[in-house]
């Protein structure tokens, strides 16, 4: 790939304060992440957070607001895959169900401040970000 693609992510926040991370598989395995996905050409970044989230762990949300942008060096140097991320927030109501078993091992709620290990590059900074109240920290701040 000869151009960074754009990724989205949001963190979905409980009535608790918790955030809802998976464990992944396949594809950047054996990394814990907020739910996301790919920018599709044309598509408002509420719109890709909302198709996403509604792909990936069947909740429905409304209003999510951009709160961070990653530049996803750490990947690009593990695998060759260079990720501009779109860090979404908005709270959530209900429990996820596992939509993709193929590419998720499972749901969990986490403290934002105690997150599991170890983290996708996206997760790690926008989470680190949002938490900050900045929309982008440089990777020797995150």
């Amino acid at each position: 790939m000869h151009y960074p693609r754009v990724g989205v992510g949001v963190i979905l926040e409980n009535a608790q304060g918790l955030i809802l991370l998976g464990k992944r598989k396949g594809s950047h395995a054996p990394y814990w992440s907020i739910p996301g996905g790919h920018l599709e050409v044309g598509e408002p970044f509420e719109a890709c957070a909302i198709r996403e989230i509604e792909e990936e762990t069947g909740l429905q949300i409304s209003d999510p607001q951009v709160v961070a942008v990653t530049n996803n060096l750490e990947t690009w140097s593990e695998c060759g895959l260079h990720y501009i991320s779109v860090i979404l927030h908005t709270k959530v109501d209900g429990e996820p169900e596992l939509r993709e078993p193929d590419k998720c091992e499972g749901w969990i709620w986490c403290d934002p401040r105690m997150l599991p290990t170890p983290l996708f590059d996206a997760c790690r900074q926008g989470v680190s970000a949002w938490l900050a109240g900045r929309c982008y920290l440089p990777a020797e701040s995150s």
